[in-house]
């Protein structure tokens, strides 16, 4: 077992943002870098591909480094048991009960520290993501004047109180913890900030692309562009609802013409995956309306034209960390309908920004009431995209470390 280094992609630079947040946001992330000047940071999760977090990494890594704060991003790598384990904290953080192996905590104690014998901290940042290298810590010099950060992307609103009475310990050993929404903090001895997830407005998902691409991405997918399309972006993961998704394009497809696209793929560090899209493929069987595409995890320009072809654009998530697919198709203004659990009511403020829902039968209730009043959808999809510019562009998630580093330092 040994770490993997995370290649860095091609990426638009700092300047190329300017025409979007306006070029005083440029200057001010550079005086803020400046100020950093020498720091050093590493960023550490668990999968290179697959899930926002991966994608936030890879396109947030790159700028860091433009500015001259070095940031180096590893993945850490463990067997399949470890990913069950951590599929099974996912979960339970989630309010669900734990249902790992009886030596469950123990293959992960086992795999951060093995992880950690392999991996080199001589950088004055760190940041870890979610609860998979939390152990990672235990390689921290009390002496040393290093930061640890601990960066949670899930909800934490109620946790399954035998698996956080595990993590929190851990926790607790780091300078600070930063989560996605005001409801997921905890009582913790350590100072907690809100950092909102961020999507890169330059990235092959979310570039505007013209509108003969689209049309052919639907058609390469056997959707018509004629007839209202309904789609969901997600990982094929039950805290998704994708079998809800299904439930909701029934009732309105008594009334619409419709057509649904469920779209999405599976992360390295999610081991159920497979079986959750057996379950929805089964229960689409028979209806040529119902698309649903495993796509591959380079498909960003696919999914960009899918989300642009919608006529609406879904997140059924039963819990969410945050949801930045809602943001990617606010950007595209689109009107959305999305559950209101976890961060995504911090995107979506109901009938403001997109509408907001509990429930199958409401999701088709709102679906319904935008097809027939399309003039207020659009303007949905005008007021979403500018909240996601006022506050969800990877610019703003630069500044925000920027400056969490500042204050750390102050206490030195």
């Amino acid at each position: 077992m040994s770490t993997t280094e995370v290649a860095k992609p091609v990426l638009p630079v700092l300047e190329d943002y300017a025409p979007i947040v306006g070029e005083p946001e440029i200057l001010e992330l550079r005086e803020l870098a400046r100020r950093l000047a020498g720091r050093r940071v590493k960023m550490v999760n668990s999968t290179a591909v697959g899930g926002g977090v991966a994608e936030i990494l890879n396109r947030l890594v790159p700028l860091m480094e433009e500015v001259k704060v070095p940031t180096h991003w590893e993945v850490i790598t463990g067997g399949e048991k470890f990913y069950n384990v951590t599929k099974a904290f996912h979960n339970a953080l989630h309010g669900a009960p734990y249902d790992a192996a009886p030596d469950g905590l123990e293959t992960f104690l086992a795999t951060n520290e093995e992880n950690r014998r392999r991996m080199h901290f001589e950088e004055d940042f760190v940041v870890i993501h979610d609860p998979q290298p939390v152990g990672l810590i235990a390689e921290r010099d009390p002496a040393s004047r290093q930061h640890w950060i601990w960066r949670c992307h899930i909800d934490l609103s109620n946790p399954n109180p035998q698996v956080w009475n595990f993590l929190k310990p851990w926790v607790e050993r780091y300078d600070a913890s930063l989560f996605s929404s005001p409801q997921f903090t905890r009582g913790l001895r350590i100072p907690q900030y809100l950092f909102y997830p961020t999507i890169d407005p330059l990235a092959d998902k979310n570039r505007d692309v013209d509108d003969e691409f689209v049309r052919s991405v639907l058609e390469q997918f056997q959707v018509d562009p004629a007839r209202p399309i309904l789609t969901q972006i997600s990982r094929f993961d039950r805290l998704k609802d994708p079998l809800g998704v299904i439930r909701a394009y029934r009732l309105v497809k008594k009334y619409e013409d419709c057509q649904l696209v469920l779209a999405g793929g599976s992360a390295t560090d999610d081991p159920e995956g497979a079986a959750v899209l057996a379950e929805v493929e089964a229960a689409a069987a028979g209806d040529p309306d119902i698309h649903i595409l495993n796509l591959p995890p380079w498909s960003h320009v696919e999914i960009n034209a899918l989300q642009r072809g919608s006529t609406i654009v879904i997140q059924k998530s039963l819990k969410e960390g945050f949801g930045l697919t809602v943001s990617e198709a606010l950007w595209k203004k689109k009107p959305v309908v999305a559950s209101a659990v976890g961060g995504i009511p911090s995107q979506v403020i109901h009938k403001l920004t997109g509408m907001l829902v509990h429930s199958p039968e409401g999701t088709a209730y709102q679906i319904r009431f935008l097809l027939a009043n399309p003039a207020f959808a659009k303007v949905l999809g005008e007021n979403g995209h500018q909240h996601v510019k006022e506050h969800f562009l990877l610019t703003h998630n630069l500044k925000r470390y920027l400056v969490l580093f500042l204050i750390l330092l102050q206490g030195d």
